[in-house]
């Protein structure tokens, strides 16, 4: 049987009122790409990254009124691992099909329209990039499709 990897896991709880900070740490949350493992547990692949992210999370929730620990664990068996890879893949799949619909329709926008659209889109890919721990085949047409609205620009160019 093939080993599972680490990860690292953040089990928090904050106060239901106010609502904000739990909104606040929820979009931090969500800009790293976790995996919600039930109520008050995400977990992410274990690097130093991830870990010093999720140690500052942690901090921030205790200083808010909240309990917070921060976990190493790996999946008890290889498919559950496989399934939460699979899971967190198909999230980042969906922004980069988000990402390739809309680098198609600026494609048949003007050069300003395109121009626009091309730094908006790279900075969405850098964005989701950032979280794509388990990279799904169509972030490389994503790409491919926002680096065209720049040679379709350099094309107009030298016509």
């Amino acid at each position: 049987m093939a080993a599972t990897g680490n990860w690292v896991l953040l089990s928090y709880r904050l106060p239901r009122e106010p609502s904000t900070p739990r909104i606040t740490v929820w979009r931090k949350l969500k800009r790293l790409g976790v995996a919600q493992l039930g109520d008050g547990l995400v977990a992410l692949p274990a690097d130093a990254r991830t870990r010093e992210h999720f140690d500052w999370i942690a901090e921030e929730i205790t200083e808010l009124g909240g309990t917070a620990g921060v976990w190493l664990a790996q999946p008890a068996a290889l498919a559950q691992e496989k399934a939460l890879a699979a899971s967190m893949a198909e999230a980042r799949a969906e922004e980069y099909r988000s990402v390739l619909a809309d680098a198609r329709r600026a494609a048949g926008g003007g050069e300003t329209e395109r121009r626009r659209a091309l730094r908006r889109l790279r900075g969405e890919l850098r964005r989701i990039q950032r979280r794509d721990y388990f990279p799904p085949p169509g972030r490389t047409e994503a790409e491919a499709a926002v680096e065209a609205l720049h040679t379709d620009r350099l094309a107009e160019d030298t016509a």
